[in-house]
């Protein structure tokens, strides 16, 4: 923040207090690696200091997360990344091979459903796209088998050459519907978008670029660095012109978050209480 607005808050007094970097950054240091300097927080998913696992813990911990560091404003640009050569860790089952219970293998109880899903679901995004208000930079470090619409929501989208992006859900039985969807729609369009969710056909970073939904592709050493480039590049433009290019940027996918968020998540749960009690 600057110190002549501290210095203000400081004078009229009756500020509640901001979120400190020193305190959620330990708060969540079980999910997030963070490292800020300059005012250019590095934030980078992993569990167990590998890649980052996909669980509910995480799914509550990242939506909440989004909120702090948007709230923190010693913030200035957001670089978010994943840990080693995997954005989220995947596994060795093809989309069609799985199943319900190999997708959501700790559920919670039908009674919690909406608290641990839905829930958690919406404001994952809700909270990276209306609560973060400063530039954002997504190092797409590799594969995944969820969650890469992260990376396609950040203003600028960096990929490994070896990343890929794909929406693993209907393969396994699951209705697309909970964030990554849109994000395709929006991209890819309405044509290319309806293939790739039916058939889970991974987007390799090349065409990936191609197509739009990646800025760069560089080798994954160079990865960061030109993350952290473009972020010192950003840097040396005035706050309030870096904040409000950060709103012109994001202003479409807050127009398609309220359009579709919570219409595909619906349709989504919807699907797979009808497997389970139907199927």
């Amino acid at each position: 923040m600057p110190k002549d607005l501290t210095d203000w808050h400081a004078t009229v007094g009756g500020f509640v207090a901001r979120p400190r970097f020193e305190e959620y950054s330990r708060k969540y240091a079980d999910h997030f690696a963070m490292t800020r300097e300059d005012g250019i927080l590095e934030l980078r998913m992993h569990t167990d200091g590998g890649p980052a696992q996909f669980g509910f813990a995480a799914h509550n911990a990242w939506g909440q997360a989004w909120q702090e560091i948007g709230n923190d404003p010693d913030n200035e640009v957001l670089i978010l990344t994943g840990t080693g050569d995997q954005w989220i860790a995947t596994d060795d089952l093809a989309p069609e091979d799985r199943d319900l219970g190999e997708l959501m293998p700790m559920a919670p109880p039908p009674d919690f459903a909406y608290e641990h899903t839905y829930y958690d679901a919406i404001k994952l995004l809700e909270n990276m796209v209306f609560g973060i208000d400063i530039p954002t930079i997504a190092a797409l470090n590799g594969p995944s088998p969820a969650h890469t619409e992260f990376a396609l929501l950040c203003d600028i989208t960096l990929a490994a050459e070896h990343a890929t992006i794909l929406d693993p859900h209907f393969p396994s039985g699951v209705v697309p519907g909970d964030g990554l969807q849109l994000t395709l729609q929006e991209t890819l369009g309405t044509k290319r978008a309806a293939y790739h969710l039916y058939t889970a056909d991974p987007i390799d970073a090349p065409t990936a670029l191609e197509l739009g939904l990646v800025n760069e592709v560089l080798p994954l050493p160079d990865l960061l660095p030109r993350a952290w480039e473009i972020a010192r590049t950003i840097m040396r433009q005035p706050r309030a012109a870096r904040r409000f290019t950060h709103a012109v940027a994001q202003r479409p996918w807050k127009r398609r978050l309220v359009q579709d968020l919570g219409f595909g998540l619906a349709h989504e749960m919807a699907g797979i209480s009808a497997d389970r009690r139907f199927g």
